[in-house]
């Protein structure tokens, strides 16, 4: 593969994502802040330069792993920008988990230039570095095409939901969905300790039985229900904002999945007047 990546945000996800860039023969020429991660990453085979811009005049696909909507607007705008400093035929892939309206409105403001599509991830650095994360994909049917083989450098699974916005609401849904099912699975736990079972006990249980789901197998792989919200309840609590912005912009309640959200065992940022039950 020949493409000229550029390559924003190599972070815990995005530093794999480049090495898998590498592997796959793409000329990847990253931004990266801290010295530390310049050096493993012009240790990795990338091209490590001073400046977004840099990263990106040249680029055929540019790849944004950015935390949040706010530093995607910062990369993104301003005269030192991706929209700045990229082709007009560059593709541009966000895999940030934010709101659909600031996708949206980015593209919407920048007619004519590099081709935005929206491309949040579901799994882990480690998934990345197996080569195994999935990645959904919103937007041109052109541009996705173009970025697809890029993309599955590091992603097993490409999935493409529509029109630009789209795939961040259906990670926004799965995010929801997980919390929820969090803290079901929480919930079940604490009744399995009323009536005498050891939390190992029944997570073993349930992984082999009817009951099973991959958040409670979640809460079994990283070492029961305090551990799983020490490492995890920072990310739901993220999931979970996004996706009350998200469907907030749009008018849409998001029903009983939110009742469940806030009313179980753990604090994933109830609303005002919210408790648990």
């Amino acid at each position: 593969m020949s493409q000229v990546v550029g390559f924003v945000g190599a972070g815990r996800m995005g530093e794999p994502m480049v090495y898998r860039l590498v592997a796959a023969g793409c000329r990847v020429q990253v931004y990266a802040r801290r010295e530390s991660v310049r050096e493993r990453l012009r240790t990795g085979g990338a091209k490590v330069v001073d400046s977004i811009a840099a990263a990106t005049a040249s680029a055929d696909i540019v790849i944004l792993c950015l935390f949040s909507d706010a530093q995607l607007v910062e990369v993104l705008g301003g005269p030192d920008g991706v929209f700045a400093a990229a082709r007009p035929d560059t593709v541009v892939v966000s895999h940030t988990t934010g709101t659909v309206t600031t996708v949206t409105g980015l593209a919407a403001g920048n007619p004519g230039g590099p081709t935005l599509l929206d491309g949040p991830v579901s799994g882990s650095a480690e998934d990345i570095a197996a080569g195994e994360l999935t990645v959904l994909l919103g937007g041109a049917a052109g541009a996705v095409a173009r970025a697809r083989p890029v993309l599955e450098s590091y992603a097993s699974t490409v999935i493409t939901t529509g029109a630009l916005g789209t795939a961040l609401s259906v990670k926004l849904v799965n995010n929801a969905l997980f919390a929820a099912n969090a803290q079901m699975a929480a919930s079940a736990l604490e009744l399995g300790k009323r009536l005498g079972i050891g939390e190992e006990q029944l997570l073993d249980a349930l992984a082999v039985s009817s009951g099973r789901s991959f958040a409670a197998g979640s809460i079994g792989r990283t070492g029961g229900l305090v551990k799983f919200e020490q490492l995890a309840a920072p990310f739901l609590r993220k999931d979970v904002a996004a996706c009350r912005a998200a469907t907030a912009d749009l008018g849409i309640d998001i029903g009983r999945l939110g009742a469940v959200i806030d009313g179980g065992p753990f604090d994933l940022g109830r609303p005002i007047g919210k408790r648990a039950r």
